[in-house]
């Protein structure tokens, strides 16, 4: 029975959120925002509608990273080689640049305000390792809803894969040497870089048996029932490796349905592939939601009014080193202007991960650095929800700067004009 209602909770909270959306886009603004908005206002902290006992459930753990996987079918379907060769360089450089640099940017700022005020050193690095963190699902909604399709849009997507894992090998090496320094116990590099990369090898393994059955399959429901029936798998095969392999650490189920389905879309002929997306561009739709809410429903608005100064040069330096990291990428591979000059704007959206990153640096400081621990834990959180209404508002216009909202219909009827 308990459960029952912890269901029905969750439901109506996606109701809600829906329709919030619906009302936010007429104003001419990112659903997503009103989704956003919708997780903080029925939230824990706020009207309870989604409290604790709903999140902290198995059943909606399991749900959650289920639809994490099924959203990662949104970026590998996305990762077609034939079509990546050209790109390929630019994306990889850019996505080193953006993210390099906004790590070097980020704690040099606070490193020279830490060395004024007698702080740590060492804090100003962990700093600029959750600012690496970029939250993909914000952007890729606004992509989803909006119809978005262009240069920003084809180099985000995969883009957006890859910052994960750049992000995670860069903030693992910093509280690697953070632990080090402070003689804290922590996982080694080594084993950081398995639990980042596990779930790339695991999905892409899992989606070339998906494509080889794909291949024979006779009908669209068949393809789409053995494709889900072997994301199934893959995901519950993860999640057993959470729960009984993994200790303090977790998979990431984006990256594992984006590996995935990057390895069948690359086997399957393209009229299986739109088949299979056309039936599925809906539970994307209804799994970001869900994500969404994920993301806000933690978030304590209250926050906002306790935000400090550290708060306001984080979420500035931050957008600073995103913004012209991801400039200086582009100009480097020759990219299209409106490459260098909007693509920094869709990489704002950060709280999910940065979340994570926040309290793995808390774990790590909170026995040897304790008031450390409390100055990135508030100023984190802070800027989790204002970052991530601000960043949600001005990716949207990233897109819209660079002309690419609803072009995806236009660019899908030229392709079949183009094959007829």
């Amino acid at each position: 029975m308990e459960i029952l209602l912890q269901v029905l909770r969750l439901l109506a909270t996606i109701a809600v959120a829906f329709c919030v959306g619906k009302l936010v886009a007429k104003l001419h603004l990112p659903a997503i925002l009103g989704w956003l908005i919708t997780g903080m206002a029925l939230g824990p902290h706020a009207l309870g509608l989604m409290n604790d006992a709903v999140m902290d459930s198995a059943w909606f753990t399991t749900t959650e990273s289920l639809l994490e996987s099924v959203v990662g079918l949104m970026i590998g379907t996305e990762l077609i080689w034939s079509q990546m060769k050209r790109s390929g360089k630019q994306i990889v450089v850019t996505t080193i640049t953006e993210s390099l640099g906004t790590f070097l940017i980020v704690t040099l700022v606070f490193g020279v305000i830490f060395y004024f005020t007698g702080t740590p050193l060492y804090l100003a690095a962990m700093f600029g390792g959750i600012a690496l963190a970029t939250a993909p699902a914000p952007s890729l909604s606004i992509v989803n809803e909006a119809r978005a399709a262009g240069p920003v849009t084809s180099t985000l997507i995969p883009m957006a894969a890859l910052d994960d894992l750049v992000g995670a090998v860069v903030f693992f090496a910093v509280i690697a040497f953070v632990s080090s320094t402070l003689s804290v116990a922590g996982t080694s590099f080594i084993a950081t870089l398995a639990i980042v990369f596990a779930p790339v090898l695991i999905g892409a393994v899992r989606g070339v048996i998906a494509g080889f059955v794909m291949r024979h399959t006779r009908s669209n429901a068949a393809t789409i029932a053995s494709m889900l029936a072997l994301l199934l798998a893959t995901a519950l095969f993860a999640m057993y490796l959470n729960e009984n392999v993994l200790t303090g650490a977790s998979l990431n189920f984006m990256l594992l349905g984006m590996a995935f389905s990057t390895a069948f879309a690359n086997m399957i002929p393209k009229e299986k592939l739109d088949g299979v997306m056309r039936v599925m561009s809906p539970v994307i739709s209804f799994s970001l939601i869900l994500l969404i809410l994920n993301l806000g429903a933690p978030l304590d608005y209250h926050l906002v009014f306790g935000a400090g100064i550290y708060t306001a040069v984080y979420i500035v330096s931050r957008a600073v080193g995103k913004y012209f990291g991801a400039y200086v990428g582009a100009a480097a591979t020759q990219a299209l202007d409106t490459v260098k000059k909007y693509l920094g704007f869709t990489l704002l959206p950060h709280s999910g991960v940065s979340l994570v990153f926040t309290g793995i640096s808390v774990s790590v400081l909170a026995g040897p650095a304790p008031e450390c621990a409390q100055l990135i834990q508030g100023t984190i959180a802070a800027a989790a929800v204002i970052n991530e209404i601000i960043a949600v508002f001005i990716a949207r216009k990233g897109f819209e700067w660079a002309g690419e909202l609803g072009k995806a219909d236009e660019a899908k009827k030229a392709a079949v004009e183009a094959r007829a």
